[in-house]
């Protein structure tokens, strides 16, 4: 429904004495042939009846979401249901306590199930759960695409940008811009580049253009300026990378927002506002919500914003029509999110003996929007700013570097109880992420790291940053972990914490807390023993 109403407003003390403190510096930044394309018929395969608005997952797509009362009163002759009164819901990969209690706006108590259910952590994906004294179902809506098909997951992990685009043989084939960092580069690269900075699904950016353009398969459509190729305006959106670097964002402050609960409703002009159905998956929430601040928050267009996400001729039809069923993809690059998930044994990313700074807690892992889901620490150097220094930062854990350059290291982290060797894929199991290395003595892609291996020295190279710093992040199968989220960030065994606005929050370690500050001090310092294992 979309309702028209004004708009809301809404130590550790320092166990190394006697060292001379030195400029910790600040660690805020942000960023950072073959056949045609396969064409399918978008009409999809109903669900079959399994009384829930949404796929469970062995399932492929669904009808418009509604709230299922659950039968309490047994049929004559059989004995009375133990089942909890309120509507059901079947839990879905990511699914944690906390963000559904947001969503359905109810207390976490009226949240209930016939299986013991964690405050922490997943939940078991597929259980039933209760929902009493709901206040709405909110926006009628189907769903759109899966969460794998949104981030940049193991579904995509071979996915071929380049080849796709020149087999399409459109406008974007043969469109380039010139970037600062490398140059001419092609449509496919730039779109390659974005997808996997800010680890969203390729085939998704390539639809968004294709929706909007109408330029993978053929010219562009009439009126499409080639510097707005998907039509957002603005002057600090002109460009091919710009323009999809607004998309990533809004797309990840969608995805994530929902995950978490953060986001539960849309603001627009005019005061109108739209709130999805809570039963959404993080999936078909982020694209609903990219439409939205594209069109609707700004020009108040409702209807244009529900054709957008109509099933059957919107964004979802077309990616179906480039790509075939996601929904199938889906099921079989396996659950995005188990809920046994846990993270693997990471250490802090510096030296024993070297002097370091918390100078960030948990804040977005790449762009301005998205998931809270990296940290910074700034070595002791003399002087603030951006300055060269020969501190090294060091691999948090085993694994492969499959990604080096433009200021960005990134590891296939080596999980020792796997079935399968280490594939050498950023897009499935655990990733750590590097902002901010230094070309030079940079690590190169391909080396095998052990645990305390130098991957180069913090900079400010790699995006926009007022200081020297690393800045770290770890992903699974494609989706970025929040740093205080369902699976904590550990290191060493100090655990982030996060604050009331990003960038703050801490670190603890038993009954030591660091709290994050950008300048450095004290009560920031942190280093790992000499004689540390």
């Amino acid at each position: 429904m979309i309702r028209r109403f004004p708009l809301s407003t809404g130590q550790m003390k320092s166990a190394w004495t006697g060292l001379l403190l030195v400029a910790l510096l600040s660690a805020a930044c942000t960023v950072p042939g073959a056949a045609p394309l396969e064409q399918v018929n978008p009409q999809v395969s109903p669900l079959p009846d399994n009384g829930y608005p949404y796929p469970l997952p062995d399932t492929r797509i669904a009808p418009s979401p509604v709230n299922i009362p659950i039968q309490t009163e047994a049929p004559q002759g059989q004995p009375p249901s133990t089942e909890p009164a309120g509507n059901g819901y079947l839990v879905q990969p990511g699914d944690t306590l906390e963000a559904l209690a947001r969503r359905f706006r109810v207390p976490a108590e009226a949240i209930q199930s016939n299986e013991p259910l964690p405050e922490k952590g997943l939940l078991l994906t597929g259980q039933k759960l209760y929902i009493s004294e709901t206040s709405g179902t909110g926006e009628p809506q189907a769903l759109l695409l899966p969460d794998s098909e949104v981030v940049y997951s193991p579904s995509a992990a071979t996915f071929d940008i380049n080849k796709t685009v020149q087999d399409a043989g459109g406008y974007f084939a043969g469109h380039g811009e010139y970037l600062r960092s490398t140059g001419w580069t092609s449509a496919a690269e730039i779109t390659s580049r974005v997808a996997r900075e800010f680890s969203i699904n390729p085939r998704l950016l390539l639809s968004l253009l294709e929706y909007e353009c109408g330029c993978l398969r053929g010219g562009l459509r009439e009126g499409i300026d080639p510097d707005f190729l998907l039509g957002v305006p603005g002057y600090r959106n002109k460009g091919l990378y710009h323009q999809l670097e607004w998309a990533a964002n809004q797309l990840s402050a969608g995805y994530y927002g929902w995950r978490s609960g953060a986001l539960i409703e849309f603001q627009g002009a005019n005061g109108i506002m739209a709130r999805p159905a809570p039963e959404l998956n993080a999936g078909s929430a982020a694209l609903a919500y990219y439409f939205w601040q594209k069109i609707a928050s700004e020009s108040g267009e409702a209807d244009a914003w529900q054709r957008t996400i109509d099933s059957i001729s919107g964004i979802a039809a077309i990616h179906a029509e480039l790509f075939g069923d996601p929904w199938e993809r889906d099921v079989a690059s396996g659950v995005l999110l188990p809920e046994s998930l846990s993270q693997p044994v990471l250490n802090l990313p510096f030296e024993p003996g070297v002097l370091w700074s918390y100078s960030s807690g948990p804040h977005t892992a790449w762009g301005a929007l998205g998931a809270q889901a990296a940290l910074d620490f700034a070595p002791a150097v003399p002087i603030s700013g951006c300055v060269q220094t020969d501190a090294w930062v060091v691999a948090v854990a085993d694994g492969l570097v499959v990604r080096s350059d433009l200021g960005v290291v990134v590891q296939d982290l080596y999980m020792s109880q796997a079935e399968e060797p280490i594939d050498g894929l950023e897009q499935t199991g655990w990733a750590a992420v590097y902002l901010h290395i230094e070309e030079r003595g940079r690590v190169e892609k391909g080396t095998y790291l052990r645990a305390g291996d130098r991957i180069g020295h913090p900079s400010c190279e790699g995006g926009r940053a007022n200081g020297t710093h690393v800045h770290i992040a770890r992903k699974y199968n494609g989706e970025w972990m929040a740093a205080d989220g369902p699976v904590p960030f550990v290191l060493s065994g100090w655990t982030a914490h996060a604050g009331e606005l990003p960038y703050k929050g801490t670190l603890s370690l038993g009954k030591i807390t660091l709290v994050a500050h950008p300048n450095g001090s004290r009560q920031t310092q942190i280093m790992i023993p000499d004689n540390a294992p």
